[in-house]
């Protein structure tokens, strides 16, 4: 009954991965918009909303990841009240039959 769930941990590889995506994206933006034919402004905005962007996805990233986690442990915490429940319960345990002298 004890289903302690597997922490999943990432590889190196995929973490490298991951890193190096990021960074050739956003490498390739910055030189399209640096090699764009435009005025500075337009250069500079088209930055700023990248780096918004940028920014905005990572929060967004880490809410996720804090719901999901906030829902792992209340579904843990309900798992251990069902296990206590269910070690105290025996379903062929006879009833005690009150006596004259409960009542």
């Amino acid at each position: 009954m004890n289903e302690t769930p597997v922490k999943q941990q990432n590889t190196g590889a995929y973490y490298g991965q991951a890193v190096a995506s990021f960074g050739i994206a956003i490498g390739a933006v910055a030189l399209g918009i640096y090699n764009l034919e435009a005025n500075g402004w337009v250069r500079a905005f088209l930055g700023i909303a990248v780096l918004y962007l940028t920014t905005s996805a990572f929060t967004l990233a880490k809410v996720i990841r804090d719901r999901q986690e906030v829902t792992q442990i209340v579904t843990r915490v309900d798992q251990a009240r069902m296990e206590k429940i269910m070690t105290g319960y025996d379903p062929f345990a006879v009833p005690k039959q009150p006596t004259p002298q409960d009542r």
